[in-house]
């Protein structure tokens, strides 16, 4: 069986782990899931009981979830390829730090712009919520500019799967227009690069159910209850 993959639409951070899944280029499936109905319903929680994504069904059939985690998984088997690091080196290290800062930091500074956003926050929530959020949003793009100066990709002259976690982060300013990225110099190159690479098109086409045209395995959708019983 191969892994699969259960996203989260419209616009999850699942994003970055379908861009690392292409970049790896090994057979895989996606599973789409609907944020919030889906997500927080019974059948979905019998593979992630938090009840949420991303979640990665490897070959195994064992559940991995957090980011974080399965692009630890995905970089193990991408090492050949340069997307991850031997366990025990500097180069690890430094990666894992990444996807660390990229994890909590980067990905919490919009929670109160997602709160405000997704439970209709108004009058002087909305005010406070958005301020708040707003601070908090510019403040960690002024660390991640200053973390990645003149460096091609977050890490070096390497790109790994830190940068495909950031893009599916940093595609949250559509929503949330509270900074201008080209304030960024540093963000804004990384981004526009990341856009045009093939794996990012193809991960926005398949959130936009567009026609997508893979450069790495991808094998086709399965739905919930056919992931299921395979799993």
């Amino acid at each position: 069986m191969h892994p699969t993959l259960f996203y989260g639409v419209p616009s999850g951070c699942s994003f970055g782990s379908i861009v690392a899944l292409e970049w790896l280029g090994e057979p895989y499936r996606l599973c789409r899931i609907g944020m919030p109905e889906e997500v927080t319903g019974d059948d979905y929680r019998r593979i992630n009981p938090i009840g949420e994504t991303p979640t990665l069904l490897d070959a195994q059939g064992n559940a991995i979830s957090e980011s974080l985690a399965i692009l630890n998984h995905i970089g193990a088997r991408g090492i050949g390829r340069g997307l991850g690091f031997a366990q025990g080196t500097r180069d690890f290290d430094r990666l894992n730090q990444m996807l660390a800062y990229l994890n909590t930091s980067f990905f919490s500074a919009f929670g109160p712009l997602w709160y405000a956003l997704e439970h209709g926050a108004n009058g002087t929530d909305l005010e406070a919520l958005t301020r708040y959020g707003a601070a908090e949003v510019r403040n960690v793009h002024a660390e991640l500019e200053a973390m990645l100066g003149d460096k091609p990709w977050l890490l070096g002259e390497q790109r790994t799967l830190a940068d495909a976690y950031f893009i599916g982060i940093a595609r949250w300013t559509r929503y949330h227009k509270v900074l201008d990225r080209k304030d960024y110099p540093g963000l804004q190159r990384l981004f526009d690069k990341l856009e045009a690479d093939p794996a990012v098109r193809f991960a926005h086409a398949i959130e936009r159910q567009e026609a997508a045209h893979s450069n790495g395995g991808f094998t086709g959708h399965v739905t919930l209850a056919e992931a299921m019983a395979q799993g």
